[in-house]
């Protein structure tokens, strides 16, 4: 089916920036709304920023201004641009996506999809 794949996520200290990406592989046949989720040690998940299909964005009041998102259709995949950042923003950030997918003959989905995170360190 589809598998997410997330990268770029380090140690960095605050006011720093890093680019996370997260790449689609497998029987793609297009990726419909991305999120950017987080989760610090003890909390919940908690969504970070959404772009959807059309490339409307939407952030946490958290983030906003700081963060951004976007994606790169042709290519798979979706970005979270990160600058001035916060120790309060060290976290596992995930990608999730809805998408479309090819079995066989047949178009699937939209099928809801994680990768396995990246850890985002910030150091104060």
């Amino acid at each position: 089916q589809v598998q997410l794949v997330e990268s770029g996520g380090g140690l960095v200290q605050a006011g720093g920036s890093l680019r996370l990406s997260c790449i689609a592989s497998g029987s793609v046949l297009k990726i419909e709304t991305v999120n950017w989720y987080r989760q610090a040690p003890g909390k919940q998940r908690e969504l970070v920023a959404t772009i959807t299909s059309g490339d409307t964005t939407n952030y946490a009041d958290f983030v906003k201004g700081r963060f951004t998102i976007s994606r790169d259709n042709a290519k798979n995949t979706a970005y979270l641009q990160m600058n001035s950042l916060k120790p309060e923003d060290t976290a596992v950030y995930y990608c999730n996506a809805q998408a479309r997918y090819y079995s066989g003959s047949y178009v699937r989905g939209p099928s809801n999809y994680w990768g396995q995170g990246t850890q985002v360190t910030v150091s104060s």
